[in-house]
């Protein structure tokens, strides 16, 4: 069985790029066709792939200002000839669900979310944009032919995989149409326990992780911390284009530390190391919550998206309602409190236990699952 895979674009690493990164180890034949590629990323995670991209890599400033060429995406994933193939899989956000196939090819579709700036964070996405308001004019109207563009690409799909109940929800809503539920894979055997109990207080920590943008959300608990003061630390690994305003939130709080980029072994050691992870925005999964279990760590978390589905409350973290630095300063204070005075005491194993739901192991036995049940029913 020949197989292609289909990811929008690989100029960033996130939790879409993980999962990638499993399918090619899944299917180690099989070509990778993306809108573009920046060459470090490529060299990391996807090393002697044969990786076929757009006209847009090839276009003034295509890699770097990808963004400029949104117009022309859905054409350029269309150009994408996949005539040789019998099962491709795409990995998808945004574009890349958007293929053309033979009748006969099986096309399944890892959706992480029916695109964000299309339909659910439209209007976030419009205000964020640094043009004027003319600008931004233009560009909602672009949204409006994109948006029936996408609706129209998620028709052209056989199967759909949502990676949560929250996604699979929107799938349903935006695209009319029904998915099956396989959650992303995490790395969970990578990540160790830590005996916290040779730690000092002044050695303490809450972690938080994540690409910084707005939308994730760090702002509110760098104004938490930044009240609830020396005696309570907080790190903060990842880079982004929110870095700045962050730091200048921060001001000159010693409490509060950015680490930046981190290498993987560091990370490891983060997680093991920390009283709990923070997680204050709503995601779709949330690789970095699961990540934190795996590392026998709770979660402190908003009580909306996917965290609902991996977080057991009281047993591996604590939810907090309101996307509000009070919220989690009440939450904060609470948890280290019940620590303190022994009314609660977290068991790692368990917590570890709770992650190993999401390994890549079971990941692969599902999706390969679902590829068989699929391939029976269309050749039927």
């Amino acid at each position: 069985m020949k197989v292609a895979l289909i990811h929008d674009h690989l100029a960033q690493e996130g939790g879409a790029e993980k999962v990638l990164k499993v399918l090619a180890d899944m299917f180690p034949e099989a070509p990778i066709y993306t809108l573009l590629y920046e060459k470090k990323n490529v060299d990391k995670n996807f090393a002697g792939r044969h990786i076929e991209t757009s006209v847009i890599q090839r276009l003034p400033g295509g890699v770097r200002h990808y963004k400029w060429y949104l117009f022309l995406m859905p054409m350029a994933v269309e150009f994408f000839d996949l005539r040789p193939y019998d099962l491709v899989i795409s990995d998808a956000s945004a574009f890349a669900k958007g293929v053309i196939t033979n009748p006969e090819t099986l096309h399944i579709c890892y959706c992480h979310t029916p695109t964000r700036y299309l339909w659910s964070d439209t209007h976030q996405y419009l205000n964020e944009l640094k043009y004027n308001k003319w600008i931004k004019k233009i560009i909602s109207l672009t949204l409006g032919r994109l948006r029936l563009w996408d609706f129209s690409a998620a028709q052209r799909v056989d199967y759909f995989i949502a990676n949560s109940s929250t996604v699979q929800k929107r799938i349903t809503k935006f695209y009319r149409r029904e998915s099956e539920i396989i959650y992303p894979p995490v790395e969970t055997h990578k990540f160790k326990i830590a005996n916290l109990k040779e730690q000092g207080r002044n050695e303490r920590y809450f972690l938080l992780g994540c690409r910084l943008a707005p939308y994730k959300r760090v702002d509110i608990v760098v104004q938490a911390f930044k009240v609830l003061g020396p005696d309570y630390h907080l790190k903060i690994f990842g880079d982004g284009l929110d870095l700045p305003r962050l730091r200048k939130l921060a001001g000159d709080a010693s409490n509060i530390e950015f680490l930046g980029r981190v290498s993987e072994e560091q990370k490891i050691d983060l997680y093991a190391h920390a009283l709990a992870f923070i997680n204050p925005q709503e995601e779709d999964f949330g690789i970095t919550a699961v990540e934190s279990m795996a590392s026998g760590r709770p979660v402190l978390a908003y009580k909306r998206g996917g965290a609902t589905e991996t977080i057991i409350e009281n047993e591996s973290g604590l939810f907090f309602k309101e996307q509000t630095a009070a919220a989690i300063m009440s939450l904060v204070r609470h948890f280290l409190e019940d620590i303190d005075q022994g009314r609660k005491v977290w068991n790692s194993e368990e917590i570890k236990l709770q992650a190993e739901k999401y390994s890549v192991a079971n990941f692969k036995k599902q999706i390969l699952a679902m590829i068989e049940a699929k391939k029976n029913n269309l050749s039927s």
